[in-house]
């Protein structure tokens, strides 16, 4: 090799090095103009960074509880089955507030990005009051409720309390960083989730087994460990909304607007609605697994998790298509909008293609890692390998189904999701569990077809650009 090109490797290496730096550090890079490529991977990075903390608050818990015994992981599984709705509740506000917080910036407008700021997190304050007065009056019902048996409730009932008193936090810390997101701003949300995570990887197994001077709480402590993880990152997030950034909350700034609340409510409706479909589904699967026992919800939910695991991380990338299409569209450039859907699309489809590979390969090892019952195992290993066969497809309709968001159209993917969810794949997990006789893997692989339907029409839908013409 000559000395030129050895020059010109070492320039392209320190470059990608510089600019790896650039999007953990942060920095203030204006996504509608210069390379798309890089906008992409500035973004991406820390988005892909902060899912990956937040699937880790999720592992921690199934990875300590684990050595509980089947019914405390079953516990943990009904409760996050819960707490779906809740999920869903921030994940659709958290769609609409990047969708506009995203279109004010990219019009330039960062005094009405931080207005719609203020909003939002009002309404997460708002909505997570209900959730928390049933969760902390009626815990061993909502239990039941989920066809849990009386052990899974006796030695549950503490986690769901505390879980769902506390999913303000939940909430909040999906919402503020969707502001960040939003704004460009995804190095600041990613170390909200390192703080969090931080304080839970400490707190849950002294709190759970009792190490040094905290008490042994068992399951109950995987909660409070969990929870005040994620009230020390809401704090640390409003910390940094006060300092400033992309995205500065003032004083001034601390009041109701009712014409830009109404506005935010309006595109919360479709996102929120949008993901309790998609919940409420879940919920239905984890009620048909519910009669074949113990084992076999324990297996799905570890299972689950380890597919979060890589979800999670994927999902950042498909945030960065939300915060690149809304900002592009402020600024009126769609078609750098679309293009920036295809090239987050194929890179998703690479990486969880990859992911696959691996799940697929050591899938008992995987889920052994978490639990030394057989059974447990045995099942959990069948759900990840099943599972993954669709994960190609899974990379087109996550990235798809954010593009809609980000430009501020969450009917699509409503409209979507009841297809392919309620009509489709709770009558196909029926049919194959029960009718077909092939149990729980009957379950499994109607996850696997509906979601790759979801990519289909996705993709099928967003080549008609309709979305470019949404206003919020």
């Amino acid at each position: 090799m000559s000395s030129q090109e050895t020059e010109t490797v070492g320039s392209s290496s320190s470059s990608w090095w510089s600019t790896l730096r650039q999007a953990v550090a942060g920095s203030q890079q204006d996504y509608t103009e210069g390379s798309l490529g890089r906008a992409v991977f500035l973004l991406s990075v820390p988005m892909i960074l902060e899912m990956a903390m937040e699937s880790i608050f999720g592992i921690l818990d199934v990875f300590w509880v684990g050595k509980l015994g089947a019914d405390a992981v079953a516990a943990v599984g009904i409760t996050e089955a819960l707490l779906t709705l809740v999920f869903a509740l921030a994940l659709g506000l958290s769609m609409s507030t990047t969708a506009m917080v995203a279109r004010r910036i990219g019009e330039k407008d960062p005094e009405a990005a931080a207005i719609t700021a203020v909003q939002a997190i009002t309404l997460g304050v708002l909505a997570a009051v209900p959730t928390a007065l049933a969760g902390l009056l009626w815990p061993k019902e909502l239990l039941r409720l989920m066809g849990a048996s009386p052990s899974v409730v006796e030695s549950g009932w503490s986690y769901a309390a505390w879980m769902m008193g506390g999913n303000a936090t939940i909430l909040l810390l999906f919402l503020i960083n969707a502001i960040f997101r939003g704004a460009g701003d995804a190095s600041v949300a990613m170390r909200s989730l390192w703080v969090a995570n931080a304080v839970n990887l400490v707190l849950d197994p002294c709190l759970i087994f009792g190490l040094g001077p905290f008490p042994e709480m068992g399951i109950t402590g995987a909660a409070i460990g969990t929870t005040v993880g994620r009230a020390v990152g809401v704090a640390y997030q409003l910390r940094q909304l006060w300092r400033g950034g992309r995205v500065t909350v003032e004083t001034r700034h601390l009041r109701l607007d009712v014409e830009v609340l109404v506005r935010l409510v309006r595109v919360s409706v479709g996102g929120i609605f949008q993901f309790l479909v998609a919940t409420a589904s879940w919920l239905a699967l984890v009620r048909l697994l519910t009669p074949f026992g113990s084992a076999a919800l324990a297996g799905y939910t570890i299972a689950l998790r380890i597919i979060v695991v890589a979800i999670l991380p994927s999902w950042g990338m498909c945030n960065a298509a939300a915060t690149l299409v809304g900002q592009n569209l402020g600024a009126g450039k769609p078609e750098r909008a679309e293009r920036s859907v295809w090239l987050t699309g194929l890179l998703n489809m690479v990486f969880l293609l990859g992911v696959a590979v691996g799940f697929i390969a050591f899938a008992e090892p995987l889920v052994g890692f978490f639990t030394a019952d057989p059974r447990v195992r045995a099942l959990g290993a069948e759900c990840l390998r099943i599972v993954s066969y669709g994960y190609g497809f899974y990379a087109w309709g996550m990235v798809t189904v954010q593009a809609f968001n980000g430009a501020g159209d969450t009917t699509t993917p409503t409209w979507i999701n009841i297809f392919c969810y309620w009509l489709f794949q709770i009558p196909l997990a029926w049919g194959l569990a029960r009718g077909l006789g092939l149990g729980p893997n009957g379950v499994y692989l109607a996850i696997t077809i509906a979601e790759s339907l979801i990519a289909l029409v996705g993709v099928y839908y967003f080549r008609k650009g309709r979305w470019k013409e949404r206003l919020v």
